[in-house]
């Protein structure tokens, strides 16, 4: 075919470009440029010249002549002309486009629309409770929005056909000018008022009977926003391509953004929750006890352990007894109850009175969980804690968790969209 054999080069730098051996299988090929050329997508912020190198390698190597020709003589070989169709990559965005359509469900074309203009997302605030991201919970949200009209599939025309706009020359804009001195002309660019941007125009005759020519309609939409356990305040939850649809413009997401209401008795910091206790002087001395109804409804029974004096100001945690962990819900984090111990009011008390207070102590108020059947109450444990201590620990190791993530965008959650 040359009249010579050919010279020999590198035919190993396309199996580590991709990261493969030289042994690997078409499937393994296939895995390893799938996931780096997701990674080095220049729309997704990665490196064209890596992204252009995986595509050529996987042109090489996803082709039998070519891989064979490659393993045998190397790159040179290839671009010298051997194997049909040579070496060349025609166009590594094809490469990646015509990969994913034909595997993975039209991905390519997904990649391909990134690089069109984008419509707006739309943003709703969501009202939940804490109860509602303790547990989790699933609302249902009825929302109106402009879709591709179903008649003309958002061509506006019974036809199909548009004109360019006169007013405009299908700029969908017009300049006007104005004198506004001897020798000075301003001159303003506005939306063409006749084709309101569009810059096309369609006859009346020819209008869409469904949409009047607007291209678009109004929808009902039911979307079911799941809210899981362990989300938090300002967490967002995003249904991709679900906000207005508008002709030749990528739709934009509907986005959810979770803003918890205030709760009466408890306070959430990160996986932790906090509440507040008052004690009687009484209680605090000689011991106390009381029910405690969880988030979820279960009661839980309080109680200082035997002789134990609870200090004012003095915090206390329950293992396991905190807010879900996002995605791992089995993992809870601490409850912390902060005790305020009242005193009695001051007063001058007499040699009596104070040898009396001994007497008087034991006697104590009702107490709150009398009313409640203590055979039903989870028995728990309370710890000593050093708050203080605590807080900074708890900070050390989110900055660290922080530094060490990788993850673009960690407050994001994406899901699909169920429609009723």
């Amino acid at each position: 075919m040359f009249g010579r054999a050919p010279r020999r080069s590198d035919n190993s730098k396309y199996y580590e470009v991709l990261g493969v051996s030289k042994s690997a299988s078409q499937d393994e090929l296939k895995k390893a440029y799938r996931k780096a050329a997701i990674r080095n997508h220049p729309d997704k912020g990665g490196d064209p010249e890596k992204f252009k190198e995986l595509a050529q390698a996987y042109e090489v190597l996803s082709d039998p002549e070519k891989r064979d020709i490659y393993d045998q003589y190397g790159e040179d070989a290839l671009k010298e002309g051997m194997g049909s169709g040579g070496g060349g990559v025609h166009n590594h965005f094809d490469i990646f486009e015509s990969f994913f359509s034909g595997s993975f469900g039209g991905g390519g074309s997904r990649f391909r629309a990134s690089r069109q203009k984008r419509g707006e997302d739309v943003v709703h605030t969501l009202r939940v409770s804490l109860e509602d991201l303790y547990n989790g919970t699933t609302k249902k949200l009825s929302l109106s929005r402009s879709i591709l009209c179903p008649k003309c599939k958002g061509k506006g025309s019974k036809s199909g056909a548009s004109g360019a706009c006169y007013g405009c020359q299908g700029t969908g804009m017009r300049v006007t000018t104005r004198q506004i001195a001897p020798g000075m002309i301003q001159q303003m660019q506005h939306v063409c008022p006749e084709c309101r941007g569009s810059g096309e125009v369609i006859s009346d005759s020819d209008r869409c009977p469904q949409c009047k020519g607007n291209k678009v309609t109004q929808e009902k939409k039911v979307l079911e926003v799941n809210v899981e356990k362990g989300m938090e305040h300002n967490q967002k939850i995003t249904f991709e391509g679900e906000a207005d649809q508008a002709p030749d413009i990528i739709t934009g997401d509907i986005v959810f953004v979770l803003q918890q209401k205030e709760h009466p008795k408890f306070k959430r910091k990160f996986d932790d929750l906090y509440m507040e206790h008052t004690l009687t002087l009484t209680e605090a001395l000689c011991g106390f006890q009381f029910v405690l109804t969880h988030l979820d409804g279960r009661q839980l029974l309080i109680k200082s352990n035997p002789g134990e004096v609870i200090k004012p100001d003095h915090y206390k945690a329950i293992n396991d007894e905190g807010m879900p962990n996002f995605g791992k819900p089995f993992i809870k984090g601490r409850l912390y109850i902060h005790f305020d111990v009242v005193f009695p009011e001051s007063g001058v008390l007499s040699p009596d009175t104070c040898r009396s207070i001994e007497t008087i102590l034991l006697s104590r108020p009702g107490k709150s969980s009398s009313e409640t059947n203590l055979d039903e109450c989870e028995e728990t444990i309370m710890h000593d804690v050093n708050i203080e201590e605590e807080m900074r620990r708890k900070d050390q190791r989110r900055h660290q968790e922080a530094y060490d993530s990788d993850d673009d965008e960690p407050n994001v959650h994406r899901v699909a969209c169920n429609q009723q």
